[in-house]
């Protein structure tokens, strides 16, 4: 009876008052393999706090660190066809479409808005990775057109986080004309004398990545972010040769010419601030932190600094 009484009821009330773990309590590292709480994370900018490896971060969570007190303003943009090719593979675009805009309540895979970066107004567009892989289509071109013209207007720069698959090919011829139609708005924005900012994230590829992502007057990217136009694999299968260590992540890229600064995300909004003023020729911001190594100085130290 003891052993009934000290070791069977206990585990029995013990399996029947378990509580649900939820499934997103913790996150593996893709690159080190380690075990981080989920808020752990998100309270990090979606950067692991061991290993540095940068998350995908949501247009929600970048749009609010962007933008002072986290607030901002979206800019609408013109209604397209939703499905103007009647597309069906494995299931209908539209049904595809449909599912994008519940998961994620957005219209569509970009978002454009107006507001502050230390008190300096700028437009900043978006592309979430979450909208069917931040594809490019109608809706995502009529988007940043919509944004970089608002940018003009306003005599604000405009800073773009790509993060794409490429164009969206449900949508055919129609949506490769949404390079060249985004590459005239940026055009426009550049004849305005206002900067175009590009901040390319993990993964920005194809399309995207051969028109207006390498458009900027300066290419940031985030450390260890895959940005090319082809995949590697694909590039090795046609070459038929080993591509070198890192080929297509943001160090190699900036090593070879092909971006400007690699920046890691806890020093992204100061740096993006600094360069929206010198190249507006705004005065300095009293609150624009400054960072030296990886640590930001008190702003007496950071007055002497300058």
């Amino acid at each position: 009876m003891n052993w009934i009484t000290n070791v069977v009821r206990p585990g029995i009330k013990a399996l029947l008052s378990r509580k649900e773990v939820p499934e997103n309590l913790w996150i593996k590292c893709p690159e080190s393999g380690q075990l981080v709480f989920h808020k752990d994370v998100e309270a990090n900018l979606w950067v692991i706090p061991g290993s540095g490896y940068h998350m995908r971060m949501g247009s929600t969570q970048r749009l609010k660190h962007m933008f002072d007190n986290g607030e901002w303003d979206e800019i609408a943009f013109r209604d397209v066809v939703a499905d103007p090719l009647k597309f069906r593979d494995e299931k209908k675009y539209a049904d595809r479409l449909r599912d994008a805009r519940t998961k994620t309540s957005f219209k569509d895979a970009v978002r454009v808005a107006t507001g502050d970066l230390d008190g300096l107004e700028v437009v900043i567009g978006v592309q979430d990775f979450d909208f069917m892989g931040g594809s490019l289509g109608m809706a995502a071109g009529e988007a940043l057109i919509a944004g970089l013209e608002e940018a003009a207007r306003r005599g604000s720069p405009f800073i773009l986080f790509a993060a794409s698959g490429g164009a969206r090919m449900q949508e055919g011829i129609l949506s490769l004309m949404q390079m060249p139609r985004v590459t005239v708005a940026v055009q426009q924005l550049r004849e305005a004398k206002k900067p175009y900012i590009v901040v390319l994230t993990n993964p920005t590829t194809g399309g995207v990545t051969a028109s207006y992502a390498m458009l900027g007057d300066v290419h940031i990217a985030e450390p260890g972010a895959l940005i090319g136009f082809a995949g590697p694999r694909v590039i090795e299968q046609t070459i038929r040769e080993k591509l070198p260590e890192g080929f297509q992540r943001s160090e190699y890229l900036k090593a070879h010419g092909m971006v400007d600064l690699v920046v890691h995300r806890h020093e992204l909004r100061q740096t993006l601030s600094r360069l929206c003023r010198i190249m507006t020729k705004a005065p300095a911001a009293a609150t624009v932190p400054v960072v030296v190594q990886g640590e930001i100085l008190p702003p007496e130290t950071a007055a002497a600094a300058e």
